[in-house]
């Protein structure tokens, strides 16, 4: 369960405001009971000023004096209190200019260490052009001598999830490519 929005103000807030219990406190703001009783006490807290969890839209009015009625309800956190999910957008990638110079060199390590990577995977990995790919691959590059193969995830091109995943992708469409491969083959030993 979610915690509302600075759980020791708010629960500052309840003990003085309410006549829920200490364990209606505690489970709401996510804290031990005895914290709270500490709180009511005034040993912690003492000097910190309440936060109204129904003023913020954490919880309403009625939700409160429902658990003020019944000790063991408890109060529920507002499905507007909650923080939006938050997605990763599927945009290109974007590398910091002191990052740049390295990504020949992760390429190089790719097409060194994992030649089961297309070029498309390593264009959405490392954030680069499939011309770039050729090129290192090639030996054309215009910095060819001083090429590195050296690791994406080390360099911080790519998190090591992120080369994983990639990796199991790449080794899942394997095995039916070269079946695709193996049924091909028969067919133009006969014509």
């Amino acid at each position: 369960m979610a915690a509302p929005l600075m759980p020791k103000a708010t629960a500052v807030w309840l003990v003085e405001n309410t006549a829920l219990t200490f364990e209606q406190i505690a489970d709401f703001c996510q804290l031990h009971p005895l914290e709270i009783q500490a709180i009511a006490d005034g040993e912690v807290a003492n000097q910190m000023q309440g936060l109204d969890p129904v003023a913020n839209g954490q919880t309403t009015a009625e939700e409160i004096e429902r658990c003020q009625a019944d000790p063991e309800a408890r109060l529920k956190l507002s499905p507007q209190a909650l923080p939006p999910q938050v997605f990763k957008h599927k945009g290109p990638r974007y590398t910091p200019i002191s990052k740049r110079q390295d990504k020949p060199d992760a390429i190089a390590f790719l097409l060194k260490s994992h030649p089961e990577l297309s070029d498309t995977q390593i264009t959405k990995l490392i954030g680069t052009t499939k011309p770039t790919i050729a090129a290192v691959r090639d030996r054309t590059h215009w910095n060819s001598p001083n090429i590195k193969a050296r690791h994406p995830v080390e360099l911080g091109l790519c998190t090591f999830a992120e080369l994983e995943r990639a990796l199991s992708t790449a080794r899942a469409r394997r095995p039916a490519q070269e079946a695709a491969l193996d049924d091909e083959e028969p067919q133009r030993l006969e014509g």
